[in-house]
């Protein structure tokens, strides 16, 4: 096995590792600039998580193996997922290798285990939180699956390295299907990361919770390895979608560089749209998530009917 590839994976899993809980804390940060506050500072998750790490764990009654595991689950799903995705430009060696199907299993896996803790411990608020979860889920993984079909169709493959070649260069942007899946993508990052219109993540009635209402039982470590996990759920949703469907070409230092920037306006644009926007209603969303399904299938069928530019 090439020793450079696998540097580049163990690098790439170091940094997804230590800056995903960043994602949110500049989020956040950008979120009350644009409101005229001072708010938290941008590495106030490392915080959370130093603090949750330092408090003892908590076990509900009545629990069972299943709300003991599920942390461990979600967290080798994401850290699973981390290896999946290919570095712009560079090597990579996955031993679980880099297709795009296997990674929308995996960030399904995540989402099922936080679900079935709600079932184990019976509680009604984490219940409720766990079922609005799922049936965001059924919408918003139906419509990465499309997303992610119109990327793979220029590259006649579902691996993600040949993926982002094809999605290199300027060539593509001739293409009406690669705008569609742009534009699709979008609303997948908006729904996947947990925030408005989909979610509010600032919420602390459980009555509106969404994504954190099944995590209301946990504490201690079970909760930063929970925390961590959603924040390497930006991570992945954004890097995806950089790589994919936003311009990106030269040689691998240029293409990291470009990595980087398009990942703080992805991060900009959440923040204004959070500023912006406020939370729709629960029943609204299959609607809003339809539209994107909608522009995605418009974009599919543009590839077949009028073809590669």
């Amino acid at each position: 096995m090439n020793l450079t590839a696998v540097a580049v994976e163990v690098g790439q899993i170091a940094l997804g590792v230590g800056v995903a809980p960043l994602l949110p804390g500049v989020v956040q940060w950008l979120k009350a600039k644009l409101q005229g506050r001072r708010g938290p500072s941008p590495l106030q998750p490392y915080r959370e998580l130093r603090r949750l790490w330092g408090k003892s764990r908590f076990l509900p009654q009545p629990s069972t193996v299943v709300y003991q595991w599920a942390p461990s689950v979600v967290v080798a799903a994401l850290a699973s997922a981390l290896m999946v995705l290919s570095v712009p430009g560079l090597p990579t060696a996955s031993p679980i290798g880099h297709d795009a199907v296997l990674l929308v299993g995996l960030l399904a896996l995540a989402r099922f285990a936080i679900a079935l803790t709600a079932w184990d411990t019976g509680s009604g608020f984490a219940l409720m939180g766990a079922a609005r979860d799922l049936m965001v889920a059924i919408s918003v993984e139906a419509l990465l699956i499309l997303c992610l079909a119109l990327a793979a169709l220029p590259a006649g493959s579902t691996d993600l390295r040949a993926m982002e070649e094809a999605a290199a260069g300027g060539a593509i942007w001739l293409s009406p299907e690669h705008w569609c899946g742009l534009v699709a993508f979008a609303l997948v990052a908006v729904a996947e990361t947990g925030r408005q219109p989909i979610d509010n993540p600032d919420t602390h009635l459980e009555l509106t919770m969404i994504h954190e209402g099944p995590l209301l039982e946990y504490a201690g470590r079970d909760l930063a390895y929970l925390q961590w996990a959603a924040s390497a759920r930006h991570w992945v949703i954004l890097v995806l979608g950089a790589e994919l469907f936003l311009p990106h070409a030269g040689p691998p230092v240029a293409r990291l560089v470009e990595l980087v920037g398009w990942m703080f306006v992805a991060l900009a644009g959440l923040a204004v749209t959070e500023t912006m926007v406020v939370k729709m209603r629960l029943l609204r969303i299959p609607v809003f998530l339809g539209t994107g399904a909608g522009i995605a299938t418009i974009g599919i069928v543009s590839w077949f009917t009028v073809g590669r530019p």
